[in-house]
């Protein structure tokens, strides 16, 4: 049997996975490079029936008021430790099909990790509803990409199959929240993992910590990596 690639499961809902995103594409670029990304989200009206119909279901539990008030004072501490100002955004009937299935256009055009970049922004640093096509139309445009394909990502019979096989996964991989890594048969969960798992990541290229990165000598990254740096009651990991 195949050994599966390291992988991570984010989500453009989480602030713990932007959280995440920050640090692992600002301080392991070359593990950001080298594992599988794969989106994690609450399907809406639509994607839920065609979870339903798939037999797919996933492990999500929704969140206590206790916990959302928590998760609130904790990711400000957090930010604020790292050097970040957060804008909270209103969240109300948000359909997050939108959003998440526009990134598999921006990937497909090679530009994923960027359009992660630009949702977060908008979300975390401006408090703009991502789920609007509206603001999906304005990252298109900001990314130079196509804003019609972004917005309309939710009416495309193909984008919609790969979302649901995308959550298949998740159902497979068992994750039930974000920031949630995989390698091999190890899994972490929550942010406060993530050094672990770079390090199991690295450990097993053969390529420990930053020598990975400067074997040319110039210790250059890529620069299209280089951005500003679900859960169940666990401080680093959100559902």
């Amino acid at each position: 049997m195949a050994v599966k690639p390291p992988r991570w499961y984010f989500s453009l809902r989480s602030p713990y996975s932007w959280l995440a995103f920050r640090e692992l594409t600002q301080n392991a670029p070359d593990v950001a490079e080298s594992i599988e990304w794969r989106p994690y989200w609450e399907p809406g009206e639509v994607g839920a029936r065609l979870l339903a119909e798939a037999g797919i279901r996933l492990p999500y539990v929704p969140m206590s008021k206790e916990k959302h008030l928590y998760i609130l004072q904790d990711v400000k501490r957090l930010a604020t430790e790292r050097g970040l100002s957060i804008t909270w955004p209103i969240d109300v009937d948000l359909d997050w099909d939108v959003a998440h299935l526009a990134y598999f256009v921006a990937r497909d055009a090679g530009r994923g990790v960027d359009f992660i970049d630009a949702v977060h922004r908008a979300r975390w640093e401006r408090g703009l509803d991502v789920s609007l096509r509206t603001t999906m139309t304005a990252i298109g445009e900001e990314l130079g990409l196509d804003p019609g394909a972004l917005a309309g990502a939710a009416d495309d019979p193909e984008i919609r199959r790969r979302g649901v096989e995308a959550l298949r996964a998740v159902e497979r991989d068992g994750v039930f929240g974000v920031p949630f890594f995989i390698h091999r048969h190890d899994r972490f969960w929550g942010l406060d993992r993530l050094p672990g798992f770079i390090a199991r990541v690295r450990n097993a290229a053969g390529a420990p910590g930053d020598a990975a990165r400067s074997e040319s000598g110039s210790g250059a990254v890529r620069a299209d990596l280089l951005v500003p740096a679900g859960d169940a009651g666990h401080a680093g990991g959100c559902g």
